[in-house]
């Protein structure tokens, strides 16, 4: 029986060992002055690096948490395996003999432990796939392939396998190797029947999953055959080895240039990660039948040494509903991350794999370029599910979408947000503002979840009902100011109302709300009572709520400032033309919304008819202009 491994032999792999090339393996390290360097640490959340490493006394240690070694201590560590495993890893990786105190050779195989037998039977497994695609009876499998752009070089180099029709092929190939059927149970690669255990993965296409230090630790297979009656793809449940919340596919082979250019990009799919990379996408990886959580985020952080220098994370989702829910899941975790979170989605719906094949390498190279901020995604999102051609359901998207603004943590792009937001929604900025500041205070006291609506103390409002309570408009408002001077005008001097001037101070739009509901009692009262001005506005005050008719006969009694009747037709002119003036202002603020928030490449026309109905607008505002 193998004995303890020589002090001697573990001193002289502790020597040899370059424990920056190690900790590399699972770090990104920067230089941090001479002989030294740091990264973010991988046994605690941190957003500032505090793990150092200097090769030269073969030490690491966190100056955030307490953990400290050498390179036997941190494989261990990292991959929960024993003394002994750690050192013959090590021992291995730079070729070294071991000698143990019995005189033997190390420990057999059925003395290794538990984890390193899962590891030897995956990778075997994983051999015995791949050789299985070369095979004639894997014609399916590489017809797949080729359908999807990917020649044999590309399947060699992802090291896609084939698991042959038949339920023991590769049960028989790793019990010829060794292997027990107790310890094969613990794999994940067998089902368990009446009979024992056959293999999980028949007739199907294989992709091996890996971990970041690129031992297989699981597989993932996609249905070939029509009579295979189960799921399209088809993953490694959970073992000791594999955790689906912890494992990107992929990252084994694009960990390095995630380090190197601070950007990592999530697909959906192992073909879609192997359709990036083809590309020239080399930091794309894939989640394995899970949402981006928590624990990716660590894998993800500590790669892009998350320290708010840089770097970025894009996230590509179709553009369907479940896409949408799936960036906004990630938008949820956007907090955890200092790097900038981004979405890149294709207008017409395709992933990668499909962008490839339809447009070829340069595609997939712009859709990650067209990448836009996520928390832009997720405010245009909260947008859609609203009219916006309506003023409820623009003060209900600002009601939905001003959380989202709040959530965003650069205070120098917040407030640019804003005004987008004031933009696409075609409403003042101090309106928005105070809405996203209402959010922001909410969200620091614990208050409302986004999307709550919860409004603050001023507010917008639609044109109110009987029965409701109207606050005394504020005359510090310009804009309810303006309002009421057209009250007065029009309910003291009707006549200046013909000559289509009727038909625009119908279709007029009232923000404040007592006065909004004038304005719908003059549209109810109709002209035909204009005739006799004591008969109008005796009318006007049955139509208002009750609370509201002593409004309308202190703005039937208001002076309006004229001396002579000339001068008092003059200024009711230019009163209703200041009035129209802002209402074409309001119009010209909901197409420029509508513009802003429309896609110009997907819809040509619609973006043109929007800038002729601009320019329309704005001829009717100067003519206006040089009328008054």
């Amino acid at each position: 029986m193998a004995g303890l491994i020589k002090r001697e032999d573990i001193d002289e792999v502790r020597q040899r060992t370059d424990i920056k090339e190690v900790v590399d393996g699972y770090v990104t390290l920067k230089s941090a002055g001479l002989g030294s360097f740091k990264g973010l640490c991988p046994f605690h959340d941190e957003r500032s690096p505090s793990f150092t490493v200097r090769p030269q006394v073969g030490r690491y240690h966190c100056f955030g948490c307490g953990e400290d070694g050498d390179a036997i201590s941190f494989v261990q560590k990292m991959d929960h395996s024993s003394f002994h495993e750690a050192v013959e890893k090590l021992a291995a990786r730079i070729g070294y003999e071991l000698r143990y105190e019995d005189g033997g050779t190390g420990p057999s195989r059925e003395e290794v432990g538990k984890r390193q037998r899962l590891l030897d039977a995956h990778k075997i497994a994983d051999e015995f796939f791949r050789a299985q695609l070369l095979t004639p009876g894997a014609a399916e499998g590489r017809n797949f392939l080729d359908g999807r752009g990917f020649d044999r070089a590309a399947a060699e180099h992802f090291g896609v396998g084939y698991a042959p029709q038949g339920w023991d092929a590769l049960l028989k190939h790793l019990r010829g190797r060794g292997f027990t059927d107790a310890e094969l149970r613990l794999t994940g690669m067998f089902s368990e029947g009446n009979r024992g255990i056959y293999d999980r993965f028949r007739g199907r296409l294989i992709w091996p999953i890996r971990d970041i230090a690129g031992d297989t630790i699981g597989f993932g297979a996609r249905k070939l055959y029509e009579d295979d009656q189960g799921p399209k793809y088809l993953n490694t449940p959970e073992t000791t080895l594999y955790k689906k919340s912890q494992v990107l596919y992929g990252i084994d082979i694009a960990k390095r240039n995630i380090a190197k250019v601070r950007q990592l990009v999530v697909v959906e799919g192992y073909t879609d990660v192997m359709a990036c990379h083809l590309a020239g996408v080399t930091t794309a990886v894939a989640t394995c039948g899970t949402a981006f959580g928590t624990e990716h985020i660590k894998i993800a952080r500590r790669l892009l040494s998350d320290d708010g220098t840089g770097g970025e994370v894009v996230f590509t989702f179709d553009g369907d509903a479940a896409g949408q829910k799936a960036a906004l899941r990630a938008f949820e975790e956007d907090q955890r991350f200092v790097a900038q979170t981004y979405v890149a989605v294709e207008p017409t719906g395709a992933d990668p794999c499909d962008l490839r094949q339809l447009k070829g390498d340069a595609a997939v190279r712009e859709l990650i370029d067209s990448r836009k901020p996520l928390f832009e995604f997720a405010i245009r999102a909260s947008l859609r599910r609203h009219n916006l051609d309506t003023v409820e359901g623009r003060v209900a998207a600002l009601r939905e979408a001003a959380p989202v603004v709040a959530q965003i943590r650069d205070s120098g792009i917040r407030p640019a947000y804003t005004r987008e937001l004031a933009g696409w929604l075609g409403m003042p900025i101090e309106e928005v503002s105070r809405y996203v500041g209402a959010a922001a205070k909410r969200a620091a006291s614990g208050g409302s979840a986004p999307g709550a609506t919860e409004q603050p103390t001023t507010t917008p409002a639609a044109p109110p009902s009987n029965g409701q309570v109207f606050n005394r408009p504020d005359p510090r408002d310009p804009v309810a100011g303006m309002e009421r001077q057209a009250l007065e005008v029009v309910l003291q001097e009707p006549s200046v109302l013909g000559d289509g001037a009727w038909e625009r101070f119908e279709a007029s739009h009232f923000a404040t709300p007592a006065y909004a509901a004038v304005h719908a009692a003059v549209r109810a009262t109709g002209l035909a009572h204009a005739a006799d001005p004591v008969a109008w506005v005796e009318h006007i005050r049955q139509e208002v709520p009750e609370p509201l008719r002593p409004l309308v006969s202190e703005l039937a009694v208001t002076p309006l400032p004229a001396s002579t009747p000339e001068a008092m037709q003059r200024y009711c002119r230019d009163i209703l033309a200041r009035l129209f003036e802002l209402q074409i202002t309001r119009i010209k603020a909901d197409k420029m919304g509508q513009l802003q928030r429309l896609d110009a490449t997907a819809f040509p026309e619609e973006f043109q008819r929007l800038n002729r109905e601009l320019m329309v607008l704005e001829m009717q505002r100067r003519a206006l202009r040089s009328d008054s």
